[in-house]
């Protein structure tokens, strides 16, 4: 059963949301709350497996709530977050304080499912070009937000799988795009998590991009490790 919290200022948006993810056998909404604020106490008395926060809300907005929330549960409670516009300028700033994911309000059933289920695994939601697409314009945009820790200590497979986590692709993907069986791959991702100090797959996508492996649109960069 995944344990969510719900927390937007629409009062229209919060309840279409609450009463879908009702209608599953393996979602329990076990909370609801109209600001930040409020998103972090109920997080704080009900202990979610899942935060769906909306990035824009009155008191405190969702990725402050989305620290916070992160920090009280060492992250045991993954974070969603909600979207009026794909290129958010909160975005980025999301992504560095831990979210897992993005979703866009207008989201179809399948999708809202979709995106709960990846993000309660432990997942980052990556695969939807809108992601990919918002990463790459707020690093080329912004520039370096996180501090990157040396890369050079990652042998060339590290290097390969790190950038193909950055284009998006899954475990298997990876697989079968360097033909090496998904258990080597789980293995590279785990080493190459420790040596750069990543938390998740949207941290390691960000890596990515300030390291060079990847530019914005896709493109492979330039920059080579052992």
């Amino acid at each position: 059963m995944i344990r969510t919290l719900v927390a937007d200022d629409q009062a229209v948006v919060r309840t279409g949301f609450v009463n879908l993810l009702n209608t599953q056998e393996d979602i329990e909404v076990v909370a609801e709350a109209e600001d930040g604020a409020q998103a972090v106490l109920s997080a704080g008395e009900t202990r979610p497996d899942l935060a769906l926060l909306d990035i824009r809300m009155p008191h405190k907005n969702g990725i402050e709530a989305a620290r916070e929330i992160l920090a009280a549960s060492g992250g045991a409670t993954k974070i969603l977050m909600l979207t009026t516009f794909g290129l958010d300028e909160y975005v980025y700033d999301a992504l560095a304080a831990g979210a897992g994911g993005f979703l866009l309000k207008d989201a179809t059933f399948p999708e809202l499912l979709h995106a709960v289920r990846v993000v309660a695994g432990g997942n980052a939601l990556l695969s939807p070009e809108i992601t990919k697409r918002l990463i790459a314009e707020f690093v080329h945009a912004r520039g370096s937000r996180l501090p990157v820790p040396a890369a050079g200590d990652l042998t060339a497979r590290e290097t390969e799988v790190l950038t193909l986590i950055a284009r998006g692709l899954s475990n298997a993907e990876i697989a079968g795009r360097l033909t090496i069986t998904d258990h080597t791959v789980k293995t590279h991702i785990n080493r190459l998590f420790a040596k750069l100090e990543l938390r998740d797959r949207a941290q390691a996508v960000i890596v990515a991009y300030e390291l060079g492996l990847v530019r914005a649109g896709g493109e492979s960069g330039g920059a080579r490790h052992r």
